[in-house]
């Protein structure tokens, strides 16, 4: 008697930095009962902050072993080099896992990664359930796609005939055109007024009808993205996007570094010296971990331009080095000097 295995369905989120792609698995993963999950991280920087916040979770159906993080770029670049083989990994595990999440990195785009699953050797094992695009509202309702892009958009908006060619502007079209179900987070920091207006410029982006989930905390209901079965590869050639009729791309528009620290006495002034450094500096996105001296928790830092968030998310472990550590990402040309003067005052 033949056994016939299905292929194991894949969902891609994708999404800009800071917008809460992290955040939504965590909660997907802790409301996925009876799933097997693995996951797929890709980072964008040197130290593995989206990584080490899934892992230790103690959620049964997705353990640490599950996760893998690919930090040797981004994903959308090394598809053949680090993505297949994550994936043989993942298959190979015992028992068999029943989903698998792919974070991509902020700048990702998710075009050629979907385009990998129609590679003989990938879709005979795993399809594309569904690409979901995490977009940030509070930015969106700005009149903004990041968080510190004021004078960009004052540009724009003065001058009807200026082309939306900067880098993340097109990072953020390509993300959402080639998405099935969009989730619009931090809704719960903004008013109707707000929502609307996210949703307005939402709307004036996407190229074609896609479903809109507004998010607080990246609270979504697992049946509303999981489990659609639209094997997107077989569709992905109909979702236009800027870098079509490109043989490759880079994203030297960018610059990421890391930022060693001593332990802090007051985690609040850090996070004062976290947001007076991004805006000063026009930093994209701060994130890591801290130690704060005589505190038995690690603090960890998530920082989208000026707009800091900080939690202790769990105990220092038991012979664990204590480190504060940093990554930084920004458009190229940053100053680095400045910046890690800033942040070590």
């Amino acid at each position: 008697m033949s056994v016939s295995f299905d292929r194991v369905p894949c969902t891609v989120i994708t999404g800009f930095l800071g917008a809460g792609k992290t955040t939504l698995i965590r909660n997907l993963i802790e409301k996925l009962d009876g799933k097997r999950v693995a996951i797929i991280v890709n980072e964008f920087g040197d130290v593995g902050i989206d990584g080490d916040v899934l892992q230790g979770c103690g959620i049964e159906s997705c353990p640490d072993e599950n996760i893998i993080e690919l930090a040797n770029g981004c994903i959308c670049c090394t598809v053949a080099d680090d993505f297949v083989p994550a994936i043989d990994q993942i298959l190979a595990r015992e028992p068999r896992v029943d989903h698998i999440l792919i974070e991509t990195s902020g700048l990702a785009l998710p075009k050629p990664l979907v385009q990998a699953f129609q590679w003989p050797a990938v879709k005979a094992r795993v399809t594309v359930d569904a690409v979901v695009a995490v977009v940030d509202g509070v930015a969106l309702a700005e009149g903004r796609v990041a968080n510190d892009h004021h004078a960009l958009e004052a540009q724009r908006e003065a001058d009807s005939s200026i082309d939306h060619d900067d880098p993340i502007e097109e990072v953020f079209e390509d993300q959402i055109a080639c998405a099935d179900m969009i989730v619009l987070t931090k809704t719960d920091l903004l008013d109707q007024a707000g929502l609307a207006a996210a949703k307005g410029r939402l709307q004036a982006h996407l190229p074609r009808a896609v479903k809109v989930v507004p998010a607080a905390n990246g609270a979504v209901d697992p049946a509303v993205l999981i489990g659609l079965g639209l094997a997107v590869e077989d569709d992905i050639e109909n979702r236009k996007t800027h870098h079509d009729d490109e043989l490759d791309h880079d994203h030297d528009d960018f610059d990421s570094f890391v930022v060693d620290l001593p332990a802090v006495s007051n985690a609040d002034e850090l996070a004062t010296r976290i947001s007076a450094t991004a805006k000063a500096e026009n930093v994209l996105r701060i994130k890591g971990f801290i130690d704060v001296a005589n505190k038995p928790m690690r603090l960890q830092v998530q920082a989208v331009g000026s707009r800091v968030n900080h939690y202790f998310d769990r105990a220092w472990a038991p012979g664990e080095k204590r480190l504060s550590r940093l990554v930084v990402i920004g458009e190229k040309g940053i100053d680095r000097d400045a910046i890690e003067r800033m942040l070590s005052a």
